[in-house]
């Protein structure tokens, strides 16, 4: 079933900290993790490039077999967290190759700050998505429904394979940049595909 794509352009999100730091795995932040976040912080700012392509479609579930609207898998797990839904907004989203490139640059010569910089573009792109979420629920509201909780290939019993066919109908190539190899894995990294499920109030 064909459906409206959008693409959009987002400013960079606030940062939670706290949530970079627990990707980076740091309990506590001492002064020279301070210090350290702060750095990549300031050098990982001028890379970023916010972007997010989506469209919606109808939902239909019999069991564990659902019916997405632009093709059909089996998941209990997404089952369950569509459960009652009557539509999904299918997106992706990506900050950008420069990140990545921070990282391969630093990867060599300071692993430490590589992954602090893994741990902060990983914040990046949820907060990303945090942002866009916040925006189809206020969206959703207004129309009449309530929304479920992203949910992405891999998650759970969800087939990572549906990245090949949501890759295809969002057109995440061309629209934001970022390819998929043949282990289903995107670059640029710090980007996600994920389903919203919107179920009536």
């Amino acid at each position: 079933m064909s459906a409206s794509l959008y693409c959009k352009n987002y400013p960079v999100p606030a940062v939670n900290k706290k949530e970079a730091l627990r990707f980076a795995f740091c309990a506590q932040a001492d002064a020279e993790v301070e210090l350290l976040f702060d750095s990549c912080m300031r050098e990982m700012a001028p890379c970023l490039s916010c972007k997010v392509c989506y469209a919606e479609f109808p939902v239909n579930l019999k069991g564990n077999l659902i019916d997405l609207g632009f093709t059909c898998v089996e998941s209990a797990d997404l089952a369950k967290n569509l459960a009652g839904c009557e539509r999904i907004v299918l997106f992706a989203a990506t900050v950008g190759a420069g990140v990545d490139r921070l990282i391969a640059k630093y990867s060599r010569v300071s692993p430490a700050k590589a992954h602090m910089l893994q741990a902060l573009g990983s914040e990046r792109v949820e907060s990303l998505c945090d942002v866009f979420c916040e925006e189809i629920a206020k969206n959703a509201a207004e129309r009449g429904f309530s929304v479920r909780p992203r949910f992405s290939p891999g998650y759970g019993d969800l087939e990572l394979a549906l990245q090949t066919q949501i890759f295809q109908t969002l057109d995440i190539k061309r629209n934001l940049g970022v390819s998929l190899n043949e282990s289903l894995l995107m670059f640029p990294s710090k980007s996600v595909t994920a389903i919203v499920g919107l179920k009536k109030i």
